[in-house]
């Protein structure tokens, strides 16, 4: 399984990025995927997960301002970032999670970076 994260870059406080995660190299469903992301000298925290179903949660630091979503292309899905703030800035993670087999598969991460 090969996760595909992409999107990231600098960007100024109040600006807007889009990120993208693809899963690939599995037939089994996913049943869920969520951005997680780490700022230097913090733990790895939950910025939002989208379900199956289509369920949503976010972090109370991004709600409002952030929207996840799935894309149209199978296993693909999004992160729209608005209104960016200099602590948004981390390394976002993209997660799925595959009940068949019981595995979490992470990808390699893409560094979000918000400064004037």
């Amino acid at each position: 399984v090969q996760l595909q994260a992409s999107g990231g870059g600098l960007v100024q406080p109040g600006g807007s990025l889009r990120l993208s995660c693809t899963a690939s190299g599995t037939s089994f469903r996913i049943s869920a995927f969520g951005w997680y992301r780490q700022a230097p000298g913090s733990q790895r925290e939950l910025v939002a997960s989208i379900t199956r179903g289509g369920s949503t949660d976010y972090a109370d630091s991004v709600k409002g301002r952030f929207t996840i979503s799935k894309g149209n292309a199978k296993n693909t899905v999004y992160l729209q970032m608005n209104r960016l703030k200099p602590e948004d800035t981390a390394i976002y993670y993209c997660k799925i999670e595959v009940p068949a087999i019981a595995t979490i598969y992470w990808g390699q991460g893409t560094q979000v970076t918000v400064s004037s």
